[in-house]
Parts: structure tokens; sequence; C-alpha cells
């Protein structure tokens, strides 16, 4: 069921959250690699983790320009799958147990649905927080978005 919720600020997005949450766990994951992959795969796949709470963290920030907002939620989107590509490697190539990869599997492709719906969310629902109408007035107030709370 989906209810309004009063976004203040990136924090506040589940999405942002959750994204973190991961970038914190792929980070940690990273630091126990063989020496010889903590430099290559290991730094590629923490950027890529990694970037995924800055752009939506940067996206949030342009929110009050819509196409820029939606550029910056699929650049997070599109970094959820750099970082499950890097996982799928890390596992093929034996340095990543089966049972880290599934679970961080299973993490992001949840954040990717989420992520996901976010966005869907964001084109449809987009609204200029500091514009009311189009005669350019200042509004103070911030957007609700209708999220999915679980």
């Amino acid at each position: 069921m989906a209810e309004k919720v009063q976004v203040q600020s990136y924090r506040d997005l589940e999405v942002f959250q959750l994204a973190m949450q991961g970038a914190v766990l792929v980070h940690r994951m990273s630091l126990r690699l063989p020496q010889y992959e903590t430099y290559e795969v290991g730094s590629q796949v923490r950027r890529a983790a990694k970037s995924i709470p800055a752009n939506i963290a940067e996206g949030f920030g342009r929110r009050r320009y819509k196409n820029d907002y939606i550029r910056f939620l699929t650049y997070a989107l599109a970094s959820c799958d750099e970082t499950r590509v890097h996982l799928d490697l890390l596992q093929q190539t034996g340095n990543l147990k089966a049972d880290e990869h599934a679970s961080l599997s299973i993490f992001y492709d949840q954040l990717g649905r989420k992520l996901n719906r976010f966005l869907q969310q964001v084109i449809a629902q987009h609204v200029e927080p500091y514009r009311e109408d189009t005669n350019s007035q200042i509004r103070e107030d911030v957007p609700t978005y209708d999220l999915e709370v679980e």
C-alpha cells in the first residue's frame, strides 16, 4: 500500500538508505578480496556501489529540474547494474564465496527494483518543489511522492 511520505532530504529516501547500506557491505567485502583483486575489481565494485547513493543524493539536489532528477536516478540504476556485474565476475573467478555472492545479489536485485519503481514514480508524479504554478512564485514546501512502505 502506498502512502504519502514527506521527503525533507535525500536521507529520508528508502532507496538512498538501502544504497548506503549496500555500499558499506560491498566496501567491507572488497577489503577481504585477495590482494591482486583489491586494486582491480575490488576498486571497481567499490566505486560502482558508492556511486549509487551519490547519484541519488545529487539527483535529489537537482529535483527542481525533472530531467536532471531523472538523469541522476538513471545513473544510480545503471551503477546498481554495474555493481551486479562486478559481483558476478568476482564469484565466477572464485574470488567471492557463493553464499556471499548470493546474499549481495539478492540485495542488489531488490535495490534495483526499488530504484526502478522510485524512478517511475518521479517520472509520473514529479512536482517542482519550488513552483506552484507557472507564475514562478516560490513555494517553501517540499514535494511528496507516493512511496511503497513495506
